[in-house]
């Protein structure tokens, strides 16, 4: 931090539009993260692909480096990415459930809905595999409070597309959860 010091830009860009927050947030250097929040960085900047330090850690399901951003400012409910979806979206799309758990608990939007029209809920039927850490999303995800039947934009309910994909653990989870 020694170049903060000499009076280095906190939120200066590299030809990518990354910050020296999200080259942190990157490595998972929660001490170079605490120390340029300290400095005035902003928490919550997006660089070029429209990522923030939130949802770079969601989706290298990097729960430490989240926790710390959540903890100094960065907000869960950001829109982010080309598909203004949100952290939460991109982590249950992975199947990152700790990090989906972890952005639940920082008030993420449960219900945000993409430009491709799905919610966390559903990405993580459609874009997911059906196994483990897939259903374990959608799991906490409805025991959240997850909209269970907002479907798609062709009409396409997260029961529906489960059934469709033959995932039986998932289509279990949203019966339980009265899912039609």
């Amino acid at each position: 931090m020694s170049l903060i010091a000499r009076g280095a830009k906190v939120d200066e860009r590299d030809g990518y539009g990354r910050t020296p927050l999200h080259v942190a947030a990157y490595g998972g250097h929660h001490g170079a993260i605490r120390a340029l929040v300290a400095a005035g960085a902003d928490a919550n900047a997006l660089e070029r692909d429209r990522y923030d330090v939130v949802t770079i850690a969601a989706v290298a399901n990097d729960v430490p480096t989240l926790t710390v951003a959540l903890a100094l400012g960065a907000s869960a409910g950001n829109v982010t990415s080309r598909y203004d979806g949100t952290a939460l979206i991109a982590a249950a799309h992975l199947g990152h459930v700790e990090a989906v758990r972890t952005l639940i608990k920082a008030s993420a939007p449960l219900d945000h809905i993409n430009n491709l029209g799905w919610t966390a809920l559903i990405e993580s039927i459609v874009l997911g595999d059906g196994g483990a850490r897939h259903t374990d999303t959608p799991r906490a995800l409805v025991e959240a409070g997850a909209n269970v039947n907002l479907a798609d934009r062709n009409g396409q309910t997260p029961l529906a597309l489960a059934q469709a994909r033959g995932y039986d653990a998932m289509v279990a989870v949203l019966r339980r959860a009265d899912a039609r």
